[in-house]
């Protein structure tokens, strides 16, 4: 039986092999302190450090998304709109995330605010409204400039809401829909005005050949004939009588139109 020292120092070793002994993941990586001093960054896999000597803080390399909380923002036309954001970013040097800063996830966080805040009290509410993707970029740009110090990498920034006061909200709803009607009447009088110059064309046609104008009426009247629910006056033109009015006269004078008599001629 092993007596108390022996299974004391037994039970010491073991503590010590356990806290010399760190096994990290594909996307971890290791900052290692020697004795305050920076060694620098390990892993992925099995790393041994020196008990009581060496201290090992743990970084995640995964792409982080991060909710940017509701902000107030006065546009540059005076309008105030509560607007939210997710930024996506990325730590590419675990060494400066943890020395270069005191907590980089707060920091970014802190960041990403006062950036939005900023970056959209320089534009219109139509901008922000209209424009997201260039604003997008545009903040992306500037996080990651302010970030990159710290070993971050902002691969995106999405505004997600822009929330507008109700008389606002009225007032762009309203101007929609004058907007809708104006396009509406723009759409009526181009439609008026070609249909106007293809009438144009039609009656330079029919003005050339007479015969045109009395197959139209003879059509109209074919087309109204098929409704029996109503009585319609259609007024019938004169040139459209005047073969028959001519064809009579002959047939009761026995003369034509030339004032010549009928008939054949003698041999």
């Amino acid at each position: 039986m092993l007596g108390l020292p022996v299974f004391v120092v037994i039970l010491v070793l073991v503590l010590l092999l356990g806290s010399a002994v760190r096994v990290l993941r594909e996307y971890e990586r290791g900052v290692i302190f020697r004795l305050g001093r920076l060694v620098g960054a390990k892993g992925p896999g099995l790393i041994l450090l020196i008990p009581m000597i060496d201290r090992m803080v743990k970084v995640s390399l995964r792409v982080v998304a991060m909710d940017v909380p509701p902000q107030d923002v006065i546009s540059r036309d005076n309008v105030t709109v509560k607007v939210n954001a997710v930024l996506y970013f990325q730590v590419m040097d675990a060494a400066k995330a943890v020395v270069a800063v005191e907590n980089f996830l707060y920091a970014t966080s802190q960041m990403s605010q006062t950036t939005l805040r900023s970056v959209l009290g320089q534009h219109e509410l139509d901008e922000l409204l209209s424009n997201r993707e260039k604003i997008n970029q545009k903040l992306q740009t500037i996080i990651d400039e302010r970030t990159d110090p710290w070993g971050i990498k902002v691969a995106a920034v999405e505004v997600k809401d822009v929330d507008l006061p109700q008389d606002m909200q009225r007032a762009i709803a309203k101007q929609a829909e004058a907007e809708r009607e104006r396009r509406a009447k723009v759409i009526h009088a181009e439609g008026e005005f070609q249909a106007a110059g293809r009438l144009t064309e039609a009656a330079a046609t029919m003005a050339k050949e007479p015969v045109a104008i009395q197959l139209r009426y003879l059509q109209t009247l074919a087309e109204i004939s098929a409704e029996k629910n109503s009585t319609i006056l259609f007024p019938v033109p004169i040139e459209l009588l005047r073969g028959l009015v001519n064809r009579l006269q002959v047939g009761q004078s026995g003369k034509n139109p030339s004032g010549e008599e009928g008939g054949g001629s003698s041999t």
